[in-house]
C-alpha cells in the first residue's frame, strides 16, 4: 500500500532529502593548490628571462650612455604600463569576487530556507500519516468526491516534487558559485604574482641603470663626451622651452592688442595671482631643494632649478594649476616630462615621470592626474622634479607651493 507515512513515499522522500543534503558541500581539490608555487616561479622566471634578454641586447650600447638610458627607460615604461593594466584588472577581479560572494550568500540563505520548509513538510506528513491513499479514495461518497480526492493527491505530489526540484536547483547554484569563486580567487592570485614579477623586473632595470650612471661618474675624467652629451641635451631642452615661451608670449601679445583694438578687456595673469596645488599627493618629502647643491649624479647640474619630491614609482603626479599642456615628451636628461602653460609667462614642469597621461594641446584642471612618478632620464631613483618658470626663468617652487 502506498501510504502517506514513514513506511511509504514519505520515507522515500526523506531518504532523497538526506541524499541531496549530503551532496550540498562538495570538496573542491583545486589544481591551483598543487601548482600555485610552480606558477609563481614560472611567472618570475619568465620576467627574469625577459629582462636578461633586454639587458643582453643593450650591451652594445653601453659605450653610449644616452642611448643606453633611453632604451632602459623605454623598457621600464613598457613594464609600468603593463603594471597599470594589471592594477586595473586586479580591481575589477576583486569586484567580481565580491559580487560572486554576495550571490553565493544569497543562494545559501535560499537553500537554508528551502531545507527548513521541507523538514516541516516531512514532519507534517509523519504526524498525519495514518491514512493511506487508497483509504482516502475509498472514503469518497460519490464520483465527484472521488475525483476531487484524486486531484488533491496529485497536487500534493506535484507540490512536493516542485519543492524538491527547487531545492536541487539551489544546491547546484551553490556548487556553481563556489566553483566560480575558487576560479576567480585563482585568477586574482595569478595577477598578483604577475605584478610581483614585473615589479622585480622594473627594479632590476633601475638597478642596472643606476650602476651604469655611476660608472659614468667614476670615469668622469675619461668620459667628457658623455657629460657633454648630457649637458647638450639639457641645453637643447632649455632652448626648446625658451622658443616655445617666446612663441606663446607673441600670441598672447597679439591677443592683448586685438582686445584693446576692439575695446575688450584682456585679463593678464601674474605669478602671484596663481594658487598652486602640491603636485605629488603621495609624498611631502623634498629630497633636494631649489638652488645650489652638491650634484646627486656627477655631471648633473649643481644649480637645481626646481625641487625633487621623493615618492614611489607609479605615484600620481597632478597639475599644480589649471592650464594647457605645451610639452609632453621624453629627453635623455629630463626623462618623460610635462610642461603646462598657465598664462602670463607662468609655466610648471614635471620631470622623470614613469609615464605621461596627457598630450600636448590638452587642457588640464588643477589637481588632474597628468603623469606618474618614475626615474626616467638622468635619474637614479624614483622622484618628481617639479619646477616653476616665470618670465623665462625658474623660481623657487617652495615659495609658491607646500604639501
Amino acid at each position: 500500500m502506498f501510504r502517506i507515512d514513514k513506511r511509504g513515499w514519505v520515507g522515500g522522500f526523506a531518504a532523497l532529502l538526506c541524499m541531496v543534503f549530503i551532496g550540498i558541500f562538495p570538496v573542491y581539490a583545486t589544481k591551483q593548490e598543487v601548482t600555485d608555487a610552480k606558477d609563481k616561479a614560472s611567472a618570475l622566471e619568465q620576467e627574469k628571462a625577459r629582462v636578461e634578454a633586454s639587458l643582453k641586447s643593450l650591451e652594445s650600447q653601453k659605450n653610449d650612455t644616452a642611448a643606453y638610458v633611453r632604451q632602459l627607460d623605454a623598457e621600464m615604461e613598457t613594464l609600468e604600463n603593463e603594471l597599470s593594466v594589471l592594477a586595473d584588472q586586479i580591481v575589477a577581479k576583486e569586484e567580481e569576487i565580491a559580487a560572486t560572494g554576495r550571490e553565493l550568500d544569497e543562494a545559501k540563505e535560499t537553500e537554508a530556507k528551502q531545507y527548513a520548509d521541507m523538514k516541516l513538510r516531512i514532519k507534517y506528513m509523519y504526524e498525519r500519516g495514518d491514512t493511506s491513499i487508497l483509504d482516502l479514495l475509498l472514503q469518497s461518497t460519490d464520483m465527484m468526491q472521488f475525483l476531487n480526492h484524486v486531484e488533491y493527491i496529485r497536487k500534493i505530489s506535484e507540490y512536493d516534487r516542485e519543492k524538491m526540484d527547487e531545492y536541487e536547483a539551489t544546491r547546484h547554484t551553490i556548487e556553481e558559485k563556489e566553483a566560480a569563486l575558487n576560479l576567480e580567487h585563482e585568477e586574482l592570485l595569478t595577477m598578483q604574482e604577475e605584478t610581483e614579477a614585473k615589479q622585480q623586473s622594473v627594479q632590476t632595470l633601475l638597478t642596472q641603470k643606476t650602476t651604469e650612471l655611476k660608472n659614468v661618474e667614476s670615469q668622469i675624467s675619461t668620459a667628457e663626451g658623455q657629460i657633454s652629451q648630457y649637458e647638450a641635451d639639457i641645453k637643447a631642452q632649455e632652448n626648446k622651452i625658451a622658443q616655445l615661451e617666446a612663441e606663446i608670449k607673441r600670441r598672447e601679445e597679439e591677443e592683448r592688442k586685438a582686445a584693446e583694438a576692439a575695446n575688450r578687456s584682456y585679463k593678464t595673469v601674474n605669478l602671484g595671482d596663481i594658487s598652486f596645488k602640491w603636485p605629488c599627493p603621495a609624498s611631502s618629502t623634498i629630497s633636494s631643494g631649489f638652488g645650489s647643491r652638491s650634484s646627486p649624479t656627477e655631471g648633473a647640474s649643481s644649480y637645481h632649478q626646481g625641487i625633487d619630491i621623493s615618492a614611489g614609482t607609479g605615484s600620481a603626479i597632478v597639475a599644480a594649476a589649471s592650464g594647457t599642456v605645451v610639452v609632453s615628451t621624453y629627453s635623455y636628461s629630463a626623462g618623460n616630462y610635462v610642461m603646462i602653460n598657465h598664462g602670463g609667462g607662468v609655466y610648471t614642469v614635471y620631470m622623470h615621470c614613469s609615464s605621461l597621461l596627457v598630450s600636448e594641446g590638452a587642457t588640464v584642471k588643477q589637481g588632474q592626474t597628468i603623469a606618474k612618478v618614475g626615474s626616467t632620464g638622468y635619474s637614479t631613483g624614483p622622484h618628481l622634479h617639479f619646477g616653476i618658470r616665470s618670465g623665462g626663468k625658474y623660481v623657487n617652487p617652495s615659495q609658491y607651493v607646500s604639501p
